[in-house]
């Protein structure tokens, strides 16, 4: 099978490590393994060590969380590649970080891992404007005592903040929104 990634890295995230493993095709070549901490200089340390091994693309699986934070900081720095964990599960039988992480670069290194879509700045904040408007809404509805919320007496106010906040949302997603990606 073809190799398109010859110096490339898979990453094993836990809540407290990352288990990396480097595979390198071109000379000198080598697969080496490592694990990390998940604070901030350990995280700089990965890159580092990464960036000493010529590594242009990384892959890791998206599982909880604790993915975030390792892609924050290797972002930039190289191609990344978010797996689904079970696009490259690992074959059944005994299972360790290390062979995950190589099963993970062995994937990579043929292509064979398809990334998730991960939002950048501009569509995180697209977000959290929308969830802002979302609250907008609940301006217009009122607390009725025990018995929850009610919407208020005049239906016009419903509506006209409804419009708003239609507006508001056309206008950022024309705006902000890549191609391809609906709301």
């Amino acid at each position: 099978m073809e190799i398109l990634y010859p110096r490339c890295a898979g990453l094993d995230v836990h809540k407290d490590t990352v288990v990396a493993c480097v595979r390198c095709v071109t000379e000198p070549r080598h697969r080496e393994v490592r694990t990390f901490g998940t604070t901030t200089s350990e995280l700089f340390a990965l890159g580092d060590w990464l960036e000493s091994h010529g590594c242009t693309h990384v892959a890791m699986e998206a599982t909880g969380v604790y993915w975030k934070p390792i892609w924050h900081m290797l972002e930039g720095r190289f191609e990344l590649v978010l797996g689904n964990a079970q696009h490259i599960r690992n074959v059944p039988g005994r299972k360790t970080d290390v062979s995950d992480t190589a099963w993970i670069a062995d994937l990579l290194a043929h292509g064979l891992v398809r990334g998730a879509v991960v939002m950048g700045d501009r569509a995180h904040w697209l977000v959290a404007t929308l969830e802002v408007l979302g609250q907008l809404g609940s301006d217009c509805v009122q607390p009725a005592g025990p018995r929850g919320f009610e919407p208020p007496a005049d239906p016009h106010v419903t509506e006209s903040a409804a419009c708003r906040r239609q507006a508001v949302v056309q206008k950022l997603a024309v705006e902000i929104v890549p191609e391809g990606i609906k709301l």
